[in-house]
């Protein structure tokens, strides 16, 4: 989906993943700055959006996400992951019911894989399962935003600010009314900062909920069955995950930031047995902290640990404890 608001003054369009927004609108650290004091919009138009409707939606998905949900309050935002049979993250949900109706919203392109899933354990439930990508655009307020919601929108508020599911004919009009723009640029290196790791960034095809901090948060101890959960359990249980998301900051005296994948060995040395020791998932330039990155490392290396990414020297700050 292509965002009409790629034809403001100053956008430049994001690539990859988040193509068909702004990467920017000129000015990275000013983008920055306004979100972190609470103005402006970023434009998540891009994202996905699912709705589950009908009288046993959250009953239903209870018995498929990793989230409690079978008594969610409206208006009350969580988010869910969905788990292979192994236990590996598949899709990420962020969620809220309006008393009728859960939204959803995920990664770009995720949509469609979600909803054949989805409909494959239908059987007789009284759910609807519907593809809103098209007519629902995402709308991200940061926290502490002052700017109201248009009435009858589905607000998802989180302690990151508010997810709207805005109907996309509307986007460019609620646009002028919204503040400044910000890119995903600046919408990702406060993800970075803030430790919140992001499905196809900090995910790779064998991860687990337990690397990325996400039990809690996005997976619940304390309900009953769904795919996956055998290994949830037992690695809370009886054992630790094999790696951990850690927070970098990095030289900044270095030109480049070191590109998703980039590897990471020990400061000194090519670490254990001269193999890697983990990889970089995510890197952004923030307006305080200058280079940072998100990144995935063995279990076992030490906290105090000095390393090196790719050529970029990296001090590490603990996320998920070893």
């Amino acid at each position: 989906m292509k965002s009409p608001l790629l034809t403001l003054p100053g956008a430049v369009p994001a690539e990859g993943v988040d193509e068909g927004v702004a990467a920017h609108y000129g000015d990275l650290f000013r983008e920055q700055r306004a979100l972190a004091d609470g103005t402006g919009f970023v434009d998540l138009s891009h994202r996905g959006v699912v709705t589950v409707s009908g009288p046993e939606r959250l009953g239903w998905l209870h018995l498929l996400l990793t989230q409690h949900v079978s008594d969610l309050p409206p208006h009350q935002a969580t988010e869910a992951l969905i788990l292979s049979a192994n236990g590996h993250i598949e899709h990420a949900l962020y969620l809220v019911d309006d008393g009728e109706t859960v939204w959803a919203h995920v990664e770009p392109g995720t949509q469609e894989a979600l909803i054949a899933y989805l409909e494959s354990m239908k059987f007789f439930y009284r759910v609807e399962v519907a593809d809103r990508t098209a007519d629902t655009a995402v709308v991200h307020l940061p926290a502490g935003s002052i700017t109201e919601a248009p009435e009858g929108v589905v607000v998802r508020e989180t302690p990151y600010g508010r997810d709207l599911f805005l109907p996309r004919a509307d986007l460019e009009s609620y646009a002028e009314k919204a503040g400044p723009p910000a890119g995903i640029l600046a919408h990702e290196a406060l993800r970075v900062e803030q430790h919140r790791p992001r499905l196809g960034f900090e995910t790779d095809h064998r991860t687990i909920p337990h690397e990325l901090g996400w039990i809690g948060g996005a997976v619940h101890l304390q309900k009953g069955c769904y795919r996956g959960q055998e290994t949830v359990a037992r690695v809370q249980n009886l054992g630790k995950p094999p790696r951990r998301l850690v927070f970098l900051h990095l030289d900044g005296s270095e030109v480049h930031l070191p590109p998703p994948g980039t590897e990471i060995r020990l400061a000194g040395g090519e670490g254990p047995d001269g193999r890697r020791i983990g990889f970089v998932t995510t890197s952004a330039r923030h307006h305080e902290l200058g280079p940072v990155a998100l990144a995935l490392v063995k279990r076992n290396v030490p906290v105090d640990a000095r390393l090196i990414a790719g050529e970029t020297a990296a001090a590490q700050e603990t996320v998920v404890e070893p």
